[in-house]
């Protein structure tokens, strides 16, 4: 195969591999975070036939952070194309039995941003390859209603957002706009909060907390003072909101200023979600119709006894009763390869029959 990407040492591989003709082709599905970027490789499934289960995972690679907003855009890219290109190696597959890409990432905002990656995936791949860019949020939507867009998901891991579709195709998001323009609810907010509250209750703007002892022991810190160092030395989302696990034990250990992050937390993740609702009209004119809420991330994991995620829950099912909570079977990655094939299904069924 002529090689279509500026990068030329990471498909390399394909040079010495053989033809793949005897296979039906694979899919692509990547999910890239502020923290990691994970691809899958599926083999193309029947359109006439269920979704196996479980569903047939050829191949899985990870990498790092693939946010342009966070890393830059040539990082970001660098590391896209080559978690692909591990993939497909591990695979035993080529850019030729791709059938389609799905390209799931954080940072994808606005129609400017998804036509700029489209292009760069074009340079890469065989012009017979379907591709597709999203926001990370529509990957996880579709890991719990397996490839269909209808519902809301709510996302809150190292950074935070509710993303909901229609059945006819309108979507809204809230949130999800990064730490500096007040994600809260995320990982990132809740543990620069936590970090917030020590400073302030070291300097006498706030009151005391356990949450000083157990951040400066966890850093080998000796005096908040040395937090400022520490903070600004590496600012990065997900090394500050690696501090999330000490903020609830310290919550779950009585601490009020803690807790009342984590209950400040919670209400924001709902209202985020709230608001996705409200504007798509997913509960209906009466507040009660039933529809998906996809919820996804470290951060609405249970915990011991505070447990974010159902605190969320509790609040959303206060304004519409006909919530239904999914936990994905399948990672986000999955669910952008299942974008990929029912963008395709849908295509071939549009076709006119010869």
């Amino acid at each position: 195969m002529k090689r279509r990407d500026r990068n030329g040492e990471i498909w390399d591989f394909e040079q010495e591999m053989s033809s793949l003709s005897s296979r039906d082709g694979v899919i692509l599905g990547l999910d890239g975070g502020t923290t990691s970027t994970v691809c899958i490789c599926m083999p193309l499934m029947s359109f006439s036939q269920k979704l196996p289960e479980p569903l047939p995972i050829l191949a899985r690679a990870i990498a790092g952070c693939s946010n342009h907003n966070s890393v830059g855009e040539t990082a970001a890219r660098e590391t896209l194309e080559q978690v692909m290109a591990e993939v497909l190696t591990k695979s035993n597959s080529n850019r030729s039995a791709v059938r389609a890409v799905c390209l799931a990432v954080s940072g994808v905002n606005h129609p400017t941003d998804q036509q700029r990656i489209l292009d760069w995936l074009r340079d890469i791949f065989p012009k017979h390859v379907k591709l597709f860019v999203q926001n990370d949020a529509v990957a996880a939507l579709a890991s719990g209603t397996m490839g269909k867009l209808h519902g809301c998901v709510l996302i809150a891991g190292t950074g935070t957002i509710s993303y909901g579709f229609t059945e006819d195709g309108r979507e809204a998001r809230a949130a999800g706009a990064g730490p500096v323009l007040g994600d809260w609810g995320s990982g990132y907010g809740i543990a620069a909060q936590a970090l917030t509250a020590v400073v302030r209750a070291h300097d006498g703007r706030g009151p005391q907390t356990a949450l000083t002892s157990s951040i400066l022991d966890i850093l080998n810190l000796s005096s908040p003072d040395e937090l400022i160092g520490w903070t600004y030395a590496d600012p990065s989302w997900a090394r500050i909101a690696a501090l999330v696990p000490l903020v609830v034990s310290c919550a779950e250990a009585g601490d009020q200023v803690a807790n009342q992050i984590l209950h400040d937390s919670v209400k924001d993740l709902a209202e985020s979600v709230k608001a996705v609702v409200r504007r798509l009209g997913l509960c209906g004119e009466d507040g009660m119709d039933p529809f998906p809420l996809v919820m996804v991330g470290g951060v609405l994991e249970a915990n011991k006894r505070w447990d974010i995620g159902n605190e969320v829950i509790k609040r959303i099912c206060e304004s519409y009763p006909g919530v239904h909570p999914v936990r994905p079977k399948v990672e986000p990655a999955v669910g952008a390869a299942l974008l990929a094939w029912r963008f395709l299904k849908k295509e071939s069924e549009a076709k006119p029959a010869t």
